[in-house]
């Protein structure tokens, strides 16, 4: 499925877990900024650079789409790739998606929801219940990377 009609919102690529341990004791700061104005994604492994990157646990889902419909900054949410004009929830596992941004397009497939996080209710919008990434039919999905490419 391409994503006609998608835009690229923001692009975020953290080399730690920021959001680790108690929320009551804030989250840990990033040694360098997390926004880009791109990122190199590597088929089966995930977004150069970023904390799963090539992690064996993390391979099935090492990059989040988030929708930008959801209320609040999606920077807050540390998700990768945040769209506007696409229906992250309406997709179901396996299904592929293609993203072209202008240097080729890049394949992803849906892998899960991103699960909900108790994070998301002290750094975000208290009471949204969102994730760390996002429920299910909240606005973000796990993937794994299917091909190579740059995104802007």
């Amino acid at each position: 499925m391409a994503t006609r009609g998608a835009l690229i919102v923001a692009l975020h690529v953290s080399s730690v877990h920021a959001y680790e341990g108690r929320p009551a004791d804030g989250p840990r700061p990033d040694p360098a900024p997390v926004s880009r104005d791109h990122v190199e994604v590597r088929a089966g492994l995930g977004l150069v650079g970023d904390r799963y990157f090539n992690h064996p646990a993390h391979r099935s889902a090492a990059v989040t789409l988030f929708s930008a419909s959801v209320p609040g900054d999606p920077l807050l949410a540390r998700r990768n790739i945040v769209l506007s004009g696409f229906d992250v929830d309406a997709l179901a596992r396996g299904s592929v998606v293609t993203l072209d941004s202008g240097d080729g397009p890049v394949r992803f497939e849906v892998h899960r929801p991103a699960n909900p996080c108790a994070w998301m209710d002290v750094v975000y919008l208290a009471g949204l219940s969102l994730p760390c990434g996002a429920a299910a039919g909240s606005g973000a999905c796990r993937w794994t990377t299917a091909s190579y490419a740059l995104v802007r």
